[in-house]
Protein backbone atom coordinates (compact mmCIF):
# COMPACT_ATOMS: atom_id res chain seq x y z
CA UNK A 1 0.00 0.00 0.00
CA UNK A 2 1.30 3.20 -0.89
CA UNK A 3 -0.56 6.68 0.87
CA UNK A 4 -0.23 10.61 0.18
CA UNK A 5 0.53 12.17 3.53
CA UNK A 6 0.68 15.99 4.18
CA UNK A 7 1.24 18.04 7.21
CA UNK A 8 -2.59 19.27 7.49
CA UNK A 9 -4.60 15.97 7.00
CA UNK A 10 -4.19 12.55 7.62
CA UNK A 11 -3.16 10.08 4.69
CA UNK A 12 -4.63 9.33 1.51
CA UNK A 13 -4.44 5.86 -0.52
CA UNK A 14 -2.60 6.32 -3.60
CA UNK A 15 -2.19 2.84 -4.27
CA UNK A 16 -2.98 -0.64 -2.76
CA UNK A 17 -2.18 -3.70 -4.42
CA UNK A 18 -2.42 -7.56 -3.29
CA UNK A 19 0.26 -10.51 -3.56
CA UNK A 20 0.26 -13.74 -3.55
CA UNK A 21 1.59 -15.64 -0.37
CA UNK A 22 4.68 -16.84 -2.38
CA UNK A 23 5.66 -13.30 -4.16
CA UNK A 24 8.56 -11.32 -2.54
CA UNK A 25 7.72 -8.20 -0.78
CA UNK A 26 9.96 -6.68 -3.61
CA UNK A 27 7.85 -7.84 -6.28
CA UNK A 28 6.85 -5.48 -8.79
CA UNK A 29 7.94 -2.52 -6.23
CA UNK A 30 9.17 -0.62 -9.53
CA UNK A 31 6.11 -0.36 -11.07
CA UNK A 32 4.14 -0.27 -7.91
CA UNK A 33 6.24 3.22 -6.97
CA UNK A 34 5.54 5.10 -10.45
CA UNK A 35 2.45 4.57 -10.42
CA UNK A 36 1.72 5.90 -6.53
CA UNK A 37 4.20 8.91 -7.67
CA UNK A 38 2.28 9.50 -11.18
CA UNK A 39 -1.27 9.09 -8.84
CA UNK A 40 0.25 11.75 -6.43
CA UNK A 41 1.02 14.29 -9.27
CA UNK A 42 -2.42 13.79 -10.54
CA UNK A 43 -4.01 14.76 -6.90
CA UNK A 44 -2.38 17.84 -7.64
CA UNK A 45 1.28 17.22 -5.54
CA UNK A 46 3.29 20.30 -6.88
CA UNK A 47 5.80 20.40 -4.32
CA UNK A 48 8.93 18.14 -3.25
CA UNK A 49 7.80 14.49 -3.67
CA UNK A 50 9.83 11.92 -0.89
CA UNK A 51 8.93 8.58 -1.43
CA UNK A 52 9.54 7.10 2.03
CA UNK A 53 9.93 3.37 2.41
CA UNK A 54 10.90 0.38 4.26
CA UNK A 55 13.36 -2.11 3.41
CA UNK A 56 12.05 -4.11 1.09
CA UNK A 57 11.99 -1.17 -1.27
CA UNK A 58 15.45 -0.53 -0.86
CA UNK A 59 16.47 -1.85 -4.63
CA UNK A 60 17.88 0.01 -7.37
CA UNK A 61 14.34 -0.52 -9.64
CA UNK A 62 12.61 1.82 -7.42
CA UNK A 63 15.33 4.25 -6.77
CA UNK A 64 15.54 4.46 -10.79
CA UNK A 65 11.69 4.85 -10.50
CA UNK A 66 11.87 7.51 -8.43
CA UNK A 67 14.67 9.81 -10.40
CA UNK A 68 12.36 9.13 -13.41
CA UNK A 69 9.46 11.00 -11.63
CA UNK A 70 11.42 13.60 -10.61
CA UNK A 71 10.84 12.67 -6.54
CA UNK A 72 12.89 12.19 -4.09
CA UNK A 73 14.01 8.97 -1.94
CA UNK A 74 13.85 8.17 1.76
CA UNK A 75 14.31 4.30 2.33
CA UNK A 76 15.36 2.19 5.20
CA UNK A 77 18.46 -0.20 4.02
CA UNK A 78 18.85 -3.52 5.38
CA UNK A 79 22.27 -4.30 7.63
CA UNK A 80 24.41 -5.66 4.74
CA UNK A 81 27.97 -6.12 4.85
CA UNK A 82 28.39 -2.58 2.96
CA UNK A 83 26.45 -0.78 4.91
CA UNK A 84 27.87 -2.45 7.76
CA UNK A 85 31.41 -1.45 7.12
CA UNK A 86 30.39 2.07 6.35
CA UNK A 87 28.69 2.51 9.70
CA UNK A 88 31.86 1.00 11.46
CA UNK A 89 34.10 3.62 9.81
CA UNK A 90 31.96 6.70 11.30
CA UNK A 91 34.53 8.96 13.55
CA UNK A 92 32.80 8.88 17.48
CA UNK A 93 32.62 12.78 17.17
CA UNK A 94 30.42 12.41 14.32
CA UNK A 95 27.67 10.99 16.51
CA UNK A 96 24.95 14.18 17.15
CA UNK A 97 22.36 13.52 19.66
CA UNK A 98 18.35 14.03 19.00
CA UNK A 99 16.17 14.49 21.11
CA UNK A 100 12.78 12.44 21.43
CA UNK A 101 9.30 13.80 23.01
CA UNK A 102 9.95 11.54 25.85
CA UNK A 103 13.30 12.89 26.85
CA UNK A 104 14.49 14.15 30.63
CA UNK A 105 16.11 16.70 31.42
CA UNK A 106 19.81 16.17 33.26
CA UNK A 107 19.15 17.48 36.93
CA UNK A 108 22.73 19.11 36.83
CA UNK A 109 22.89 20.81 33.04
CA UNK A 110 19.34 21.00 31.96
CA UNK A 111 20.20 19.60 28.82
CA UNK A 112 17.93 17.01 27.63
CA UNK A 113 19.18 13.29 27.76
CA UNK A 114 18.06 10.86 25.06
CA UNK A 115 19.81 7.48 23.92
CA UNK A 116 19.60 8.30 20.27
CA UNK A 117 22.06 9.74 18.00
CA UNK A 118 22.24 10.56 14.34
CA UNK A 119 25.39 10.77 11.91
CA UNK A 120 26.04 10.71 7.84
CA UNK A 121 27.85 9.28 5.17
CA UNK A 122 27.16 12.05 2.72
CA UNK A 123 28.81 10.13 -0.63
CA UNK A 124 27.54 6.46 -0.01
CA UNK A 125 27.08 4.21 -2.93
CA UNK A 126 24.49 1.97 -3.15
CA UNK A 127 24.53 -1.62 -5.11
CA UNK A 128 28.33 -1.37 -5.76
CA UNK A 129 27.85 -5.01 -7.32
CA UNK A 130 25.82 -3.92 -10.11
CA UNK A 131 26.89 -2.65 -13.26
CA UNK A 132 27.66 1.51 -12.98
CA UNK A 133 24.39 2.52 -14.43
CA UNK A 134 22.94 0.56 -11.79
CA UNK A 135 25.03 2.13 -8.84
CA UNK A 136 23.20 5.24 -6.81
CA UNK A 137 25.96 7.68 -5.04
CA UNK A 138 23.71 9.37 -2.11
CA UNK A 139 23.56 10.01 1.45
CA UNK A 140 23.08 7.21 4.39
CA UNK A 141 22.00 8.25 7.54
CA UNK A 142 21.88 6.52 10.53
CA UNK A 143 20.33 6.45 13.58
CA UNK A 144 21.40 4.39 16.82
CA UNK A 145 19.96 3.90 20.04
CA UNK A 146 21.38 1.92 22.84
CA UNK A 147 20.78 -1.68 23.07
CA UNK A 148 17.61 -2.38 25.90
CA UNK A 149 18.07 -5.72 25.21
CA UNK A 150 21.34 -5.67 26.60
CA UNK A 151 21.68 -4.56 30.23
CA UNK A 152 23.97 -1.64 31.35
CA UNK A 153 24.81 -3.36 34.34
CA UNK A 154 25.51 -7.45 34.43
CA UNK A 155 25.97 -7.99 38.42
CA UNK A 156 28.51 -5.86 40.29
CA UNK A 157 30.59 -4.79 36.97
CA UNK A 158 29.35 -2.09 34.62
CA UNK A 159 29.42 -2.13 30.88
CA UNK A 160 32.63 -1.78 29.36
CA UNK A 161 31.11 -0.01 26.23
CA UNK A 162 27.44 0.83 25.04
CA UNK A 163 25.82 -1.80 22.70
CA UNK A 164 23.88 0.16 19.91
CA UNK A 165 21.36 -0.96 17.29
CA UNK A 166 21.54 0.78 14.20
CA UNK A 167 19.00 1.65 11.63
CA UNK A 168 20.15 3.60 8.84
CA UNK A 169 18.40 4.47 5.61
CA UNK A 170 19.35 5.22 1.82
CA UNK A 171 18.03 9.35 0.87
CA UNK A 172 18.37 11.86 -1.56
CA UNK A 173 16.23 14.13 0.28
CA UNK A 174 18.02 17.83 0.74
CA UNK A 175 16.89 18.39 3.86
CA UNK A 176 19.48 19.42 6.90
CA UNK A 177 20.50 15.90 8.50
CA UNK A 178 18.40 15.91 11.74
CA UNK A 179 15.65 17.49 9.56
CA UNK A 180 16.06 14.23 7.06
CA UNK A 181 15.98 11.58 9.75
CA UNK A 182 12.32 12.96 11.51
CA UNK A 183 11.05 13.03 8.07
CA UNK A 184 11.99 9.59 7.42
CA UNK A 185 10.75 8.14 10.80
CA UNK A 186 7.58 10.06 10.52
CA UNK A 187 6.43 7.65 7.24
CA UNK A 188 5.49 5.41 10.07
CA UNK A 189 2.13 7.27 9.31
CA UNK A 190 0.93 4.73 7.11
CA UNK A 191 0.35 2.53 10.29
CA UNK A 192 -2.33 4.97 10.89
CA UNK A 193 -4.38 3.72 7.75
CA UNK A 194 -3.42 0.22 8.40
CA UNK A 195 -5.23 0.80 12.01
CA UNK A 196 -8.01 1.96 10.20
CA UNK A 197 -8.35 -0.40 7.61
CA UNK A 198 -8.43 -3.30 10.70
CA UNK A 199 -10.86 -1.14 12.02
CA UNK A 200 -13.28 -1.39 9.07
CA UNK A 201 -13.58 -3.55 6.04
CA UNK A 202 -10.18 -5.04 6.21
CA UNK A 203 -11.18 -7.13 9.50
CA UNK A 204 -12.04 -9.95 7.47
CA UNK A 205 -11.56 -10.57 4.23
CA UNK A 206 -14.94 -12.08 2.67
CA UNK A 207 -13.56 -15.13 0.46
CA UNK A 208 -10.63 -17.40 0.17
CA UNK A 209 -10.18 -16.17 -3.62
CA UNK A 210 -7.68 -13.77 -4.04
CA UNK A 211 -9.57 -12.34 -6.78
CA UNK A 212 -12.41 -11.57 -4.70
CA UNK A 213 -10.07 -10.13 -1.60
CA UNK A 214 -8.43 -8.03 -4.37
CA UNK A 215 -11.23 -6.48 -5.56
CA UNK A 216 -12.78 -6.50 -2.27
CA UNK A 217 -9.38 -4.36 -1.45
CA UNK A 218 -9.94 -1.89 -3.95
CA UNK A 219 -13.58 -0.75 -2.92
CA UNK A 220 -12.53 -0.50 0.64
CA UNK A 221 -9.35 1.97 -0.83
CA UNK A 222 -12.28 3.76 -2.42
CA UNK A 223 -14.55 4.11 0.28
CA UNK A 224 -11.38 5.26 2.35
CA UNK A 225 -10.78 7.97 0.55
CA UNK A 226 -14.19 9.40 -0.48
CA UNK A 227 -14.87 9.19 3.72
CA UNK A 228 -10.92 11.08 4.36
CA UNK A 229 -12.49 13.82 1.44
CA UNK A 230 -15.99 13.69 3.48
CA UNK A 231 -13.99 14.55 6.57
CA UNK A 232 -11.78 17.16 4.95
CA UNK A 233 -15.02 18.79 3.52
CA UNK A 234 -16.59 18.59 7.31
CA UNK A 235 -14.25 20.73 9.62
CA UNK A 236 -10.88 21.12 10.72
CA UNK A 237 -11.47 18.36 13.43
CA UNK A 238 -12.65 15.40 11.18
CA UNK A 239 -10.07 16.43 8.52
CA UNK A 240 -7.74 14.45 11.02
CA UNK A 241 -10.44 12.20 12.55
CA UNK A 242 -10.07 8.05 12.34
CA UNK A 243 -12.23 6.46 9.92
CA UNK A 244 -14.43 5.30 13.05
CA UNK A 245 -14.61 8.54 14.43
CA UNK A 246 -16.32 9.48 10.72
CA UNK A 247 -18.72 7.12 10.43
CA UNK A 248 -19.90 7.85 13.98
CA UNK A 249 -20.47 11.37 13.55
CA UNK A 250 -21.55 11.54 9.50
CA UNK A 251 -22.87 8.60 8.67
CA UNK A 252 -24.03 6.45 11.79
CA UNK A 253 -26.62 9.22 12.40
CA UNK A 254 -29.89 8.67 13.77
CA UNK A 255 -32.11 10.53 11.55
CA UNK A 256 -35.47 10.17 10.08
CA UNK A 257 -36.82 10.60 5.98
CA UNK A 258 -40.53 12.36 6.05
CA UNK A 259 -41.98 13.03 2.49
CA UNK A 260 -44.55 15.87 2.52
CA UNK A 261 -46.35 17.76 -0.81
CA UNK A 262 -43.37 15.93 -2.82
CA UNK A 263 -40.73 16.99 -0.29
CA UNK A 264 -38.07 15.25 1.00
CA UNK A 265 -37.37 16.44 4.77
CA UNK A 266 -34.35 14.89 6.75
CA UNK A 267 -35.20 14.57 10.91
CA UNK A 268 -31.36 15.17 12.62
CA UNK A 269 -31.60 14.60 16.29
CA UNK A 270 -32.40 17.34 18.72
CA UNK A 271 -29.24 19.71 20.26
CA UNK A 272 -26.93 17.19 18.29
CA UNK A 273 -23.18 17.85 19.22
CA UNK A 274 -22.32 17.62 15.24
CA UNK A 275 -25.01 19.45 14.02
CA UNK A 276 -22.92 22.83 12.44
CA UNK A 277 -20.40 20.15 11.04
CA UNK A 278 -22.85 18.15 9.37
CA UNK A 279 -24.57 20.84 7.90
CA UNK A 280 -22.12 22.54 6.41
CA UNK A 281 -20.95 19.57 4.93
CA UNK A 282 -24.35 19.15 3.61
CA UNK A 283 -24.35 22.92 2.26
CA UNK A 284 -20.64 22.48 0.55
CA UNK A 285 -21.64 19.02 -1.32
CA UNK A 286 -24.86 20.38 -2.80
CA UNK A 287 -23.88 23.95 -3.22
CA UNK A 288 -23.90 24.87 -6.78
CA UNK A 289 -20.05 24.48 -8.91
CA UNK A 290 -17.75 27.09 -8.80
CA UNK A 291 -17.78 29.10 -12.22
CA UNK A 292 -14.41 27.63 -14.41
Amino acid sequence: MATICTPQSRPVIAGVRMRRGKAADSRGAPKFVSEALATAAEAGCTGTRILRADSQFYNAGVIAACRRAGAHFSITAGMNPSIKRAILAIPDQAWRQITYPTAVPDPETGELISDAEVAEIPAYTAFAGRKKTERVTARLIVRRVRDLAKPAVVGEQGELFPAWRYHPFFTDNPAPTLQAEREHRHHAVIEQVIADSKASAMAHLPSGHFHANAAWLTLWAMAYNLLRATGALTSAFHAKATTATLRAHLIHVPARLARSARRITLHLPHNWRWQHAWTHLFDTVHAPPEPG
